[in-house]
């Protein structure tokens, strides 16, 4: 039951902070805006770990929660320059699909097979989460846009592979894994900033909301590292990945976004699987 509550409230973080980052991202630009929250991200973490003084693990899960850090930022760029030059309504549900299909398979060659009530939880997710976030009113098959699938495809891997790769670091440590990969995400950052020779200036109206994306991330973050050390890898990685349902819902809320239908579908979906997975 712990790893269900952890999952889901790094759910409602990552939901909340790609919130929080589309509209930093608006205001001052998406690549900026990641570079930023990542590396007050890093912050937080510093001072989580001067205050708590977590003992220094060995140094291979250090080294894999590094390259989960580095990986999942690849994937959220690849995501970002799919969503520039295809359909974002493609390039959205594919990669998090993939993201949150390759914890459960590799979940279930790891722990065995979760039970009847538990496989069909994950079927369920996996149906909520292609629902909540294709776009409304893309009926097009997704095999007329196959070359449009590597990169969202890429992009899903790398988010997958930093749920495995997290999931295996943080059986040492907390803390410390959390600095690790976001020390990872944050040399991407800046290897892609220098390369692309990018703008490094954010207007001051965009610094509250990337001061709150980067709290709200590294929070969900250490929710799902909490939630892979205390229950299975794919319980913990498919309810984590349920998070576009809180973005969808927050910008009904307080941007007064009309909710789609298959959207609304997906939460019902996702509010049975959360019952499925708790039996």
């Amino acid at each position: 039951m712990l790893s269900i509550i952890y999952g889901l409230s790094a759910a409602l973080g990552w939901g909340a902070a790609d919130f929080t980052g589309g509209l930093a991202s608006r205001r001052t630009g998406a690549y900026r805006a990641v570079f930023y929250s990542e590396a007050i991200g890093l912050i937080f973490i510093i001072i989580a770990l001067l205050v708590i003084r977590e003992p220094l693990p060995i140094l291979l899960p250090l080294g894999m929660a590094v390259l989960a850090g580095a990986l999942g930022t690849t994937g959220l760029l690849m995501l970002f320059h799919a969503m520039a030059i295809g359909k974002m309504s493609i390039a959205t549900p594919v990669s998090a699909l993939m993201a949150a299909t390759l914890p459960v398979v590799v979940g279930t060659l790891l722990a065995g097979f979760p039970g009847l009530l538990t496989f069909l939880g994950f079927i369920l997710s996996l149906s909520a989460i292609w629902l909540i976030s294709r776009e409304e009113g893309n009926h097009s098959r997704i095999l007329e846009h196959i070359n449009e699938l590597r990169l969202p495809l890429l992009a899903g891997l790398g988010f997958g592979t930093y749920f495995i790769l997290v999931h295996q670091a943080a059986q040492q440590s907390t803390y410390w894994t959390m600095l690790a990969s976001r020390i990872g995400g944050v040399l991407v950052m800046v290897m892609f900033m220098l390369a692309r020779q990018k703008n490094w200036q954010v207007s001051k109206d965009a610094w509250p909301l990337i001061v709150m994306n980067g709290f709200l991330d590294i929070t969900a973050n250490g929710f799902y590292i909490l939630a892979s050390q205390n229950g299975r890898l794919d319980v913990a990685a498919i309810l984590s990945t349920l998070y576009p349902a809180a973005t969808v819902l927050l910008a009904a809320i307080l941007l007064k976004e009309r909710v789609a239908r298959s959207q609304a579908i997906g939460i019902v979906l996702a509010m049975v699987a959360i019952v499925f997975l708790t039996i």
